[in-house]
This record gives C-alpha cells, structure tokens and sequence, in this order.
C-alpha cells in the first residue's frame, strides 16, 4: 500500500521577484492568480478553467481562487492597474497608427 503524500496548500502560491512583477503566481507553474481571477470573473468554473489551463491541478486551480478570496483587494488592485496598462498601450499603439499614417 503507497501512504498518501500531503500537500501543505499555502506552498502552492509564491511570489518570485522580478517574476510577472512579483505578483502572486502559482509555484512552478508560470500561471498567474490574476490570470485565474480573471477567468473565474468571466463566469469560469475551477473545473473549466483547469480545463483551458492543462498543465494545472484543481488544488492549484482552487489554491488562486482561494489566495483572491483571501487577498480581494491587493488582486482587485492589480487587475485595474493591468486594465490600466493595457489602455495605456492601446491608446500608444492607436496614437503611433494615426502618426503613421500622416506621415
């Protein structure tokens, strides 16, 4: 008989500096919460989301959404300063196509 390994779920969420910013990403994988957040957020359940995401477990998949639970406003946070960025980009990028064009 093979004895069950236990996973401590709080080792399941890292932060990594110089990684995606420094925020909140799952250990090893690459994926970060705001990106399980926003998924969850477009109506996604963990099951789905782990389906779009296949190279994640459930735990970790339930790991994000528990770490947004748990922190909603430092997550809440950075998806508006993401919004942000990217409107900041796509009025740069329109801005350059308009400039382009005049040339």
């Amino acid at each position: 008989m093979t004895a069950a390994v236990s996973i401590d779920i709080g080792t399941l969420i890292t932060r990594t500096p110089g990684l995606h910013g420094g925020c909140p990403h799952i250990l090893g994988k690459g994926v970060t919460v705001r990106r399980i957040v926003t998924w969850y957020k477009r109506g996604l359940t963990a099951e789905e989301i782990g389906d779009r995401i296949g190279h994640l477990t459930l735990a970790e998949v339930y790991a994000a959404l528990t770490y947004y639970h748990a922190n909603t406003q430092e997550i809440e946070t950075d998806l508006l300063h993401q919004a942000a960025q990217a409107k900041r980009l796509e009025a740069l990028h329109t801005n350059f196509g308009k400039y382009e064009m005049l040339r």
